[in-house]
């Protein structure tokens, strides 16, 4: 059964203004990395039973201090006299409802019902407060990925909570400034066709995709113990990340799982961070966006054949070449691009990846920092997933060292899928 959910305050909430006087209305163009994130609102749910959630004053009185800091998310977009979309650093704020819940916090996460609210209006930025009647408190999120990826994320909600334990008096600076990132040569002279590669040009990858519908996209959560990532960490024999040997693992299992044809070729759109691979480096926190995609490939009796080593291989390789040219090339390019309608490669609902997949981290998200004073959140609510193919892997809020994998499948494929995915090759 739904829960019932009371919307009991909506407000716009803004800078703190004796952090910062007030917003100055300056434009800042969207950089060519924010142009090729989706123009989506991207949800973020987290949940606090009631001796860790702290009240909503607390919550709200943090995160005024926080923005001013982040000026970008209590902006606006608007287009600039060219007809280019900009961020307009006015202050305006972020959109809060606070909210009601007739329930207990464990009976609706037993439900994944949490009533998470997005409203796709004009704040980049929308916060909703839910508490439930034992007192447990759940903050859902929603941004416009245009505004940043999910490292920058991470940093504001881990300087979010650290306002509230100390009042606001401890506030990060972090690096806004989007004219400083990944600038274009003189002449700009781009070397690879990203007009087709992280654009829907004309001969883009993104125009073979089928459809499905909705409700035939399955979306699935598995829990990999600490001890099974060690498992197949020594099954690759060689030093690598728990990202690298996870996906290795779960390319092959779904790859298995979907029967394709041992002579069909297969590929994961796998997001690169490009902060430290930029020359010069752009600072970790960098608040934006700064991401672009390697694409391993195998042919699937090759994926299902090989070794972990083998597989993890590819993916190094494939990730390697995500490298200061080729991040060089696609500052080139936004530059020679800057007038021109670019629409990014994101799938809309209903797409079908299969024979590929698209996989995005949050391994680096400190779920232990996210602590508003009492204590860390007891649960990580993952989003709807309406891309069958898409994955997602995050560290597990409760189990020490486990990683939680989000993923949406053809309803065919999940039966296959469960009865394989704990298996080690």
């Amino acid at each position: 059964m739904a829960v019932s959910v009371e919307i009991t305050r909506s407000e716009v909430l803004k800078p703190s203004p004796a952090k910062t006087g007030g917003g100055s209305g300056e434009i800042s163009r969207l950089t060519v990395f924010d142009r090729a994130a989706t123009d989506w609102y991207i949800p973020a749910v987290f949940a606090w039973d009631g001796a860790a959630a702290p009240t909503n004053d607390e919550v709200k009185d943090g995160l005024a201090a926080v923005l001013a800091r982040y000026p970008h998310l209590a902006g606006r977009f608007i287009v600039d006299e060219r007809g280019r979309r900009c961020f307009c650093l006015n202050d305006a704020g972020v959109r809060v409802l606070e909210a009601s819940a007739a329930a207990d916090l464990a009976d609706a996460l037993a439900q994944h019902d949490v009533a998470a609210h997005e409203n796709a209006d004009e704040p980049v930025f929308q916060v909703q407060l839910t508490r439930y009647t034992c007192g447990g408190l759940v903050i859902g999120t929603a941004c416009n990925h245009q505004v940043s990826d999910g490292q920058s994320m991470s940093a504001f909600y881990v300087a979010w909570a650290a306002a509230v334990r100390s009042g606001g008096a401890l506030l990060p600076t972090p690096s806004v400034d989007r004219s400083t990132v990944a600038a274009p040569r003189d002449p700009p002279t781009p070397a690879f066709d990203h007009r087709n590669i992280e654009f829907k040009g004309e001969n883009s990858w993104c125009h073979r995709y089928g459809t499905l519908p909705l409700d035939r996209i399955t979306n699935l959560a598995v829990h990999f113990p600490e001890d099974f990532v060690a498992g197949i960490k020594s099954r690759v024999g060689v030093r690598c990340s728990t990202f690298q040997c996870l996906l290795a693992h779960a390319w092959k299992k779904i790859t298995a799982a979907r029967d394709l044809s041992p002579e069909e070729f297969t590929q994961v759109r796998v997001a690169v961070n490009c902060r430290g691979r930029a020359n010069p480096p752009v600072p970790f926190d960098y608040f934006g966006n700064m991401v672009l995609w390697a694409f391993p490939r195998m042919k699937v009796r090759d994926l299902l054949s090989s070794s972990y080593a083998a597989v993890v291989g590819v993916i190094r390789d494939a990730v390697a070449k995500v490298n200061e040219e080729y991040i060089q090339s696609f500052a080139d390019f936004g530059e020679l691009a800057a007038g021109d309608e670019l629409t990014p490669t994101a799938p809309p609902p209903g797409t079908v990846y299969c024979p590929d997949l698209e996989v995005d981290s949050w391994l680096g998200f400190r779920f232990h920092d996210l602590d508003f004073g009492r204590g860390p959140p007891c649960a990580f609510l993952p989003p709807d997933l309406p891309v069958e193919g898409i994955l997602i892997f995050v560290p597990s809020c409760g189990a020490k060292g486990g990683v939680e994998m989000y993923l949406a499948l053809d309803e065919l494929h999940v039966q296959s899928f469960r009865q394989i995915c704990y298996a080690m090759d």
